[in-house]
């Protein structure tokens, strides 16, 4: 009975040193597969986070292209705005050389034709002179205060419109002239005067307190003011009488 007692406490020693060598070799096993484990749980996060690296960098390869083109289409926009406004130097250069061109031989044109008329009005007789003063009479008020009327009175100015360029070139303040050198001709109860390429008519009478000659003696020019055409004397810049433009 002994023996069989020594031989169950070897048997339960053995079975125990076993199941002890088991659990260990379990344990040294486990321990070996863990660094395998954690490896392949981490493998899909290194994926993803791989993943959102390349999504963000194609991203901002995106933007930068973006970037380049929009300054690209703006380089070719300043250029192109460049262009359209060296043209538009250019062509308006051209346009004033022109009209520049075009004013010198007008008033060189002009000049001439007064030189003629200087000494048309310089071989005069006495009688011709004595003519036209009676025939200037006739269109000199008796009281200019209450005769004229300014184109605003008459309903505003409806006649012909010389062109700004040509306006500048023969008339305003800088473009005196004498009536005596200029075609005269007495249309429709108004006399009328050709001057700057232009016949332009007098609408008012003339001042009553005017010299008998002006037409002859007074530096007159033709202006713009306010509301239609004017002619004006530099003797009595005050006084402007109403004109009319005409082509013919």
């Amino acid at each position: 009975m002994r023996s069989i007692g020594v031989i169950g406490t070897t048997a339960l020693f053995l079975l125990m040193g076993f199941t002890a060598s088991a659990n260990g070799r379990q344990e040294k096993q486990e321990e070996k597969d863990k660094p395998a484990k954690q490896e392949q749980q981490a493998k899909p996060e290194r994926q993803q986070q791989a993943k959102r690296q390349q999504e963000q960098q194609h991203k901002q390869q995106q933007q930068q292209a973006k970037s380049q083109q929009d300054q690209q289409r703006q380089q070719q926009r300043r250029q192109q705005d460049d262009s359209a406004k060296q043209q538009q130097q250019d062509k308006s250069a051209k346009q004033e050389q022109q009209q520049q061109a075009k004013g010198q031989r007008d008033e060189q044109r002009q000049q001439r034709h007064q030189r003629q008329n200087d000494r048309s009005a310089h071989q005069r007789t006495p009688e011709q002179i004595h003519t036209q003063q009676v025939a200037w009479q006739g269109d000199r008020a008796r009281s200019w205060q209450s005769e004229h009327r300014t184109w605003q009175q008459r309903g505003g100015y409806n006649g012909y419109r010389v062109p700004d360029d040509r306006f500048r070139s023969y008339y305003g303040q800088d473009h005196g002239f004498r009536i005596y050198r200029l075609p005269v001709i007495y249309v429709g109860g108004h006399r009328h005067f050709q001057y700057g390429g232009y016949w332009f008519g007098l609408i008012d009478p003339w001042p009553e307190y005017w010299s008998n000659d002006w037409y002859d003696r007074d530096d007159v020019y033709v202006d713009y003011y306010g509301d239609g055409y004017y002619l004006y004397n530099r003797r009595y810049p005050g006084d402007r009488i109403a004109i009319s433009f005409y082509l013919n």
